[in-house]
């Protein structure tokens, strides 16, 4: 029997064009592998639509509030769909990043010295010694996050309207950017990222030519399996399932030795042209249309 399979896309949230693209991408290749999919672009009426349309599974291809926090998680469990990706607990976690950095401490995972802070301090001076990062709590792909370093004469308050009353400030990690795919209990490989700004923004995730990949990342065989080692322990701390991408700096500036920091997971990783999962897979042999069909066969409820 055909599965009919419902790919949520869009929503509200400032990553909605990358989450169009990421939705049809997969539309496409669902069809292709002989499932009877359909879009649905969410809004408020998704339960409604649900109920109309009756899938037998929801392909979340949503990206940022409402679709990789918990919301729309908390929805469908409440209607008993499954739908691909982390549940409503580990989804709100790893998307809360100063609670996911907590967690990661207690588990033994490197992070990079951080805090909370009110973001009107900002305007005051320096939170911490330059350079460090400024993230909003709760958004992905980069959203409004902003590097300050050393002669940086713009405001660090500036353009932080949508970030609520509070931001997360992290000591800079120098050195490169590694990312690793998990999908189900196997870390697939890892990538190190290039871009040619100032660092992997939000330009540089999604416009051709604005970063360079590297598959698989050029890292010796060590610190290769160490990257894996804690993308898994990541994604398994947060209790994660179905596929996740754990974002990594590896700081090898000082001789000797690198060390590795985790940054966050994202439990829905980008499904684009650009995307980094698509591509570490199909290093693995794992092909755009065997990847979502995966997905879809491995989509649950929490309960």
């Amino acid at each position: 029997m055909t599965k009919r399979v419902a790919v949520l896309m869009g929503g509200p949230s400032a990553e909605r064009e990358v989450s169009l693209v990421s939705g049809r991408d997969c539309l496409k290749a669902l069809q292709g592998r002989g499932f009877d999919a359909f879009a649905i672009d969410v809004g408020a009426d998704l339960a409604e639509r649900l109920r109309q349309e009756k899938p037998d599974v929801c392909f979340n291809a949503l990206h940022g509030r409402y679709g990789e926090d918990g919301i729309v998680q908390g929805v469908l469990e409440l209607l008993r769909i499954p739908y691909t990706h982390s549940g409503v607990l580990a989804s709100a976690l790893a998307m809360h990043k100063p609670t996911a950095r907590r967690l990661f401490v207690e588990a033994g995972l490197p992070v990079a010295e951080g805090r909370v802070i009110e973001k009107d301090s900002l305007a005051e001076g320096d939170p911490m010694a330059r350079p460090y990062v400024v993230k909003p709590i709760n958004e992905g792909s980069s959203v409004g996050v902003k590097l300050v370093f050393e002669g940086d004469n713009f405001d660090p308050a500036a353009d932080l309207d949508h970030c609520g009353r509070e931001v997360l400030v992290e000591r800079y990690v120098p050195g490169r950017e590694i990312h690793v795919a998990v999908m189900g209990e196997r870390a697939l490989g890892a990538v190190e990222i290039r871009p040619q700004g100032r660092f992997y923004d939000y330009e540089a995730k999604y416009t051709e030519g604005c970063a360079k990949h590297i598959m698989p990342a050029p890292l010796d065989a060590a610190d290769y399996e160490e990257a894996l080692r804690l993308a898994l322990a990541a994604h398994r701390t947060l209790g994660c399932r179905g596929v996740s991408r754990t974002d990594l700096r590896f700081d090898d500036t000082r001789g000797g030795r690198g060390r590795f920091y985790v940054l966050e997971v994202n439990t829905q990783p980008g499904m684009t042209p650009l995307s980094l999962v698509p591509e570490i897979a199909a290093h693995q042999g794992i092909d755009y249309g065997a990847l979502v069909e995966w997905m879809v066969e491995d989509a649950g409820c929490d309960r």
